[in-house]
């Protein structure tokens, strides 16, 4: 019952916070909700945790769209052309659609957090499982439909990669603008090293809320600058005909209950470099 009435406090919670949750919404049943927060000491090692390959094709890029509450980096999913597979998925899943979440300051906007940390903004890449369904829509609603990567962004320097995006968004600063862009390679976004990440079983952190996704979170952050942001918190939740215009600022979810899931690692945090034993030492 704990659980359940964490939920319903989450619930409300985002009811009072989110554009998103304003219309009457249905508290999913399930126990497997996203975001959450990572305890890495709780995290457990699984050597059966392989190396994610991911193999995107740039030309896939096909638009961007403000959606109201995000903006959505769209990709041609109809063929296998930039697909995700490895690490603990056995099968192969196709790139959708990539997008963040932020707030209005640097101290807070991601969705997960590490022992309670938060970041200023998280990215999605989203991959549906193109082995087993045969369109986005079937897959969302299914177990081991979806498979989301999840990357922290913390300030820093300037993203380089991130920047071409960055200069297409004043072109849909308002909600349902939509651009057309093409080449742009997800991968850039990614950090260096891929092989170090939590992964467990969650939900999608909008709604329908779909208890069908195995999330990637990545241990390792990107970087861009508080300027890049900027251009994130610039755009906006409404449409151009609305009065009242907000900023599209603090467009995450709150965080659920863990309910008892196991968040695994692909790498111990724990194990020290094994010192150089005595008898090495001349």
């Amino acid at each position: 019952m704990d659980c359940l009435r964490k939920m319903q406090e989450a619930a409300e919670h985002n009811m009072k916070m989110h554009p998103m949750w304003q219309g009457p919404l249905a508290v999913p049943g399930g126990d497997r909700q996203s975001p959450i927060d990572i305890v890495v000491r709780k995290s457990v090692f699984d050597s059966q945790l392989k190396p994610l390959v991911t193999d995107y094709d740039p030309q896939t890029c096909q638009q961007i769209w403000n959606n109201g509450y995000s903006f959505l980096v769209e990709y041609d999913d109809t063929s296998d052309k930039s697909t995700l597979k490895g690490g603990p998925l056995q099968d192969k899943f196709r790139l959708c659609q990539f997008h963040f979440h932020w707030g209005e300051s640097n101290a807070w906007g991601s969705e997960h957090t590490l022992d309670r940390r938060l970041f200023p903004a998280e990215l999605h890449l989203v991959h549906w499982n193109s082995d087993k369904y045969s369109l986005f829509e079937e897959a969302v609603m299914e177990d081991n439909g979806l498979a989301v990567i999840g990357v922290f962004l913390k300030v820093g320097k300037r993203h380089e990669g991130l920047q071409k995006l960055v200069d297409a968004l004043p072109a849909i600063r308002h909600k349902d603008s939509v651009v057309e862009f093409t080449r742009f390679d997800p991968a850039c976004l990614l950090p260096s090293n891929t092989d170090d990440y939590w992964t467990y079983h969650g939900s999608l952190t909008t709604p329908p809320l779909t208890e069908s996704v195995t999330w990637i979170v990545m241990k390792q952050h990107i970087e861009v600058s508080h300027d890049q942001l900027a251009v994130f918190r610039s755009l906006l939740f409404t449409s151009a005909e609305e009065e009242v215009q907000k900023s599209m600022v603090n467009n995450f979810r709150v965080q659920q209950p863990l309910c008892g899931r196991t968040v695994r690692s692909s790498f111990t945090p724990f194990l020290q470099e094994a010192p150089p034993s005595a008898d090495n030492k001349h």
